[in-house]
């Protein structure tokens, strides 16, 4: 895999609204430029979930792929993107005194939900391209 260095990966339900709508808060607000993005359904996608032995059949959570030091999945990894904004953001830690199954249970809820909810698109979302670059 040819992977950017010092680059935390992101990958997401590329076709789910609410999953595009996140990629989008997480561009706003990543000032130091810490993330690249890699849709799950992608062939790198697919790709970094078999590297990190992942199984990709019906996957619905977003992963948090920080190359050579570890990965995250559902709310540990919503989690962690949120805490690298820094300031207020940063109290997103607090969460993980919450048990992560109980955490879990209502990501995963979500997750079951989000299509009905937020909508599913036919197309991974077309980055303009002052975005483009952050995308694998």
């Amino acid at each position: 895999m040819n992977l950017p260095e010092h680059k935390k990966i992101i990958l997401f339900d590329g076709v789910c609204n609410l999953c595009n709508r996140m990629v989008q808060f997480v561009i706003k607000h990543d000032k130091k430029d810490v993330f690249r993005f890699v849709a799950l359904q992608s062939e790198l996608g697919q790709e970094i979930q078999k590297h990190l032995g992942i199984v990709t059949k019906n996957i619905d959570s977003v992963i948090l792929y920080d190359p050579g030091h570890a990965y995250y999945y559902k709310s540990s990894a919503a989690i962690e993107i949120i805490q690298e904004f820094g300031g207020i953001f940063y109290a997103a830690g607090l969460f993980k005194i919450i048990p992560n199954d109980l955490r879990n249970g209502i990501y995963d809820y979500i997750a079951r939900n989000r299509y009905n909810w937020y909508g599913k698109t036919e197309h991974c979302m077309i980055p303009t391209p002052e975005i483009k670059a952050k995308f694998l």
